[in-house]
């Protein structure tokens, strides 16, 4: 009787932890909304969204890189570079000075070329990741002051504060990325799309098994036949593909390109991502869980600046959830063990 009791407290916990983002999710809704009766208005709710939005398209480029086992620290500067590229080519274009002519794109041509290039700093990442073998955290962490640079030297440090194109030149139409359609945030459709595509690369192509099996164990997927480099390179394109997205639409949404735009939205990225669910240790996690971790991150945040917490506050706070999202998923690793070795001891 006492096994059993035991067995189904277990049980329960595990249930409890494996559910602990939505049930977070939920007491900050309750919370929020009674701390500031004006939290769940469509304004505020639009607002959020346009957060969530660019914290979660940054988090499923991130899942997959933490599910091998990696991290990337540079999505944040990626996404200022892009902003700055993006701002560059609409209000300067681009000048051939040995042609002595400057080249000005469409909108779609932009969209087009910003993308690649996030996937090109993603070959960057994950070629320094697996053929220099230089560690994740330091790859991505000398990539990140290189993007940041690169952001600033666009323009000096400057702003560009003028997005919105020139009709004789043919490039206006970059701002709907950052406008509403059907009361909706633009960014929440991508977001939607990207997340849809995340979970049918991850759960019904063999891709995501290549990437679990990578995360799991690296030497057991490399004997098997999985190309374990050319994984880690891929998912490194996805996060500098995602990151790439998120740079265009903050600049749409702000109306303007600023060399410090995504500074720090890298902690956003892994906490969403963490607290959805995947472990750090690689081998397991979810698009549902990171896309669920996103609102948690974008309640918090929008809810602490809606309730007046200092932004110093704000980073202690985010840092805490970090900490404790990792010492819960190790405990919930650890119960799992636990509790298949309890199986199979009771098996024999």
């Amino acid at each position: 009787m006492k096994k059993n009791r035991s067995t189904n407290s277990n049980q329960l916990l595990m249930t409890m932890l494996k559910g602990r983002t939505f049930i977070v999710l939920i007491l900050l809704i309750i919370f929020f909304s009674i701390a500031k009766s004006n939290f769940l208005s469509p304004t505020t709710l639009t607002m959020v969204a346009k957060h969530v939005a660019l914290y979660g398209i940054l988090a499923l480029g991130m899942t997959f890189v933490i599910i091998t086992g990696g991290i990337d620290l540079s999505v944040g500067s990626v996404v200022g570079l892009i902003g700055m590229l993006a701002g560059g080519l609409i209000q300067e274009g681009l000048t051939v000075k040995f042609a002595g002519v400057t080249l000005y794109f469409s909108v779609p041509a932009i969209v087009i070329l910003m993308l690649l290039t996030g996937c090109l700093i993603g070959v960057i990442n994950g070629l320094i990741v697996t053929k220099l073998n230089v560690a994740p955290f330091i790859a991505t962490l000398g990539t990140m002051y290189i993007c940041r640079g690169f952001a600033n030297l666009r323009s000096g440090g400057a702003t560009f504060s003028d997005i919105g194109g020139y009709e004789g030149l043919g490039n206006t139409g970059f701002k709907i990325l950052g406008s509403d359609i059907a009361s909706v945030p633009t960014g929440v459709y991508i977001f939607v799309v990207l997340a849809v595509i995340s979970v049918v690369l991850l759960k019904k192509m063999s891709f995501g098994w290549y990437v679990l099996a990578v995360g799991g164990n690296e030497k057991s997927a490399r004997l098997s036949g999985i190309k374990a480099d050319k994984i880690k390179i891929l998912v490194y394109v996805i996060s500098g593909f995602c990151a790439a997205w998120v740079g265009m639409i903050n600049t749409a949404q702000l109306s303007a390109a600023h060399p410090k735009s995504g500074d720090g939205w890298e902690m956003n990225a892994i906490a969403a991502t963490v607290l959805g669910g995947t472990s750090m240790a690689g081998g397991s996690g979810t698009i549902l869980g990171t896309v669920v971790g996103a609102f948690v991150i974008g309640v918090i945040n929008d809810g602490m600046t809606m309730c007046g917490v200092s932004e110093f506050w704000q980073k202690v706070i985010r840092g805490l959830v970090i900490i404790l999202a990792v010492v819960i998923d190790q405990t919930q690793r650890n119960m799992e063990a636990k509790m298949a070795l309890q199986a199979r001891n009771e098996n024999k």
